[in-house]
């Protein structure tokens, strides 16, 4: 069924606001995404009629809101295809995710010499902390190339993967929009004897996600691209992994006994949640999920392929040669983003164009420096659409474009 996409912008109410009396078109949901009043409406009631800290009271309120977050972790397990509801570990978002698995299982199995594997598309936020891990441990890491066509090179990935310990992977990029083909890496991944885990902060808002189906051992993810609030984030991991996997922060839920000699690790998932956690993230995240779950994400794929289409159309026959639009050219193959050069307009310059058109993008390197090194530019501006966006957002978006023209004079 197609998505009703006026009915879902009225549960959306910032969609509804005028700036200097017109319209807003958001096309940054691949940074943030807006969020719908059924999961401001399950945080705000938390904080007025049920506010209790978790897992330590035995008062009403105190069970209430830890049936809330144990709802929302079923909910989660449940919308990613999880075994188990426990190797859901709520995080503050993806960045953390991956900090905790590249610190606590990378410190405990890496070792001088030994190859940690990333691509050449990766977020800040699969690098960085694999550096840091790297430059502690003496371990190597390679890259896995793209193509020209902004798609992984996969020619020599036996090559790549010998001796690996570890395989890092986005699921879909943020700048080309690329859906990679995480089962095929997974599956050499494991046959070389690497632990495979994925990046999936763009692609689980957007596909129907089964974590067992794509073969992967470890997948994050973050809230707020998700329809649901910032402060909360998602590692999955097999029990398996969770398991043998030391903790990365301690104190609070976390242990089982503390003495003056040591202590011992709770059960999961609370081994790995340390602290009180954010509440009423976790409630709005899982309010997001039956959000989207009530859309179904088949149809939501569907809206956003058909909607790739009409934007990839439109931007090359408004303006040809003049746009350069990265990634694959294949709409199947990529998910709901436009990272492009126009002319000579610098993409800072750009985003503020559109920014007078009410037209939202995000212009920058994305956190995405090593990939746009490799592709030889410094930025890009880059619009993103969602549930929330038709084929007016692209027009307008296309339109906009054009302002460039009057102010730069070509």
């Amino acid at each position: 069924m197609a998505l009703d996409v006026a009915a879902i912008k009225a549960d959306f109410p910032v969609l509804a606001r005028l700036v200097d009396g017109q319209p807003i078109h958001y096309m940054d949901s691949a940074a943030s995404s807006q969020k719908p009043t059924a999961v401001i409406d399950a945080m705000e009631n938390y904080y007025r009629n049920g506010y209790a800290s978790v897992n330590r009271g035995a008062y009403q309120l105190a069970r209430e809101a830890t049936q809330a977050v144990d709802a929302a972790r079923t909910a989660v397990a449940r919308f990613i295809g999880a075994p188990h509801a426990h190797e859901v570990i709520f995080t503050k978002n993806a960045t953390e995710s991956m900090n905790l698995f590249a610190q606590a299982w990378g410190r405990a199995n890496l070792g001088a010499g030994d190859v940690i594997v990333l691509t050449e598309m990766e977020h800040h936020a699969n690098i960085v902390p694999w550096q840091m891990v790297a430059a502690e441990k003496g371990s190597e890491i390679r890259w896995i190339p793209i193509t020209e066509s902004g798609e992984l090179d996969l020619t020599d990935l036996d090559r790549i993967l010998d001796g690996a310990k570890v395989v890092s992977v986005s699921a879909m990029s943020n700048v080309l929009g690329t859906i990679n083909p995480v089962r095929r890496i997974a599956d050499a991944a494991h046959a070389a004897g690497a632990v495979v885990a994925a990046d999936g902060s763009q692609y689980v808002p957007h596909l129907p996600t089964d974590v067992v189906e794509l073969g992967v051992d470890v997948f994050v993810f973050t809230g707020h691209k998700m329809l649901g609030p910032t402060g909360v984030g998602v590692l999955w991991g097999t029990t398996e992994l969770l398991d043998a996997m030391p903790p990365f922060l301690g104190g609070g839920d976390m242990i089982l006994t503390v003495t003056k000699e040591g202590f011992t690790t709770n059960e999961l998932p609370h081994k790995f949640e340390a602290g009180t956690p954010n509440i009423a993230e976790i409630i709005g995240l899982g309010a997001a999920v039956e959000y989207l779950e009530g859309l179904g994400m088949e149809a939501i794929r569907e809206h956003e392929v058909s909607l790739t289409a009409y934007g990839l159309r439109a931007l090359k026959e408004a303006y040809g040669d003049d746009i350069r639009i990265h990634g694959p050219s294949e709409p199947a193959n990529r998910g709901g983003i436009f990272s492009v050069e126009y002319k000579d307009v610098h993409p800072h310059d750009l985003g503020q164009i559109l920014d007078s058109h009410n037209v939202y993008v995000r212009a920058g390197h994305h956190c995405a420096k090593p990939l746009l090194q490799t592709m030889g530019i410094q930025a890009s501006a880059r619009a993103s659409v969602y549930v929330y966006n038709d084929e007016s957002d692209i027009d307008a978006f296309v339109a906009a474009l054009a302002g460039a023209d009057d102010i730069f004079g070509f």
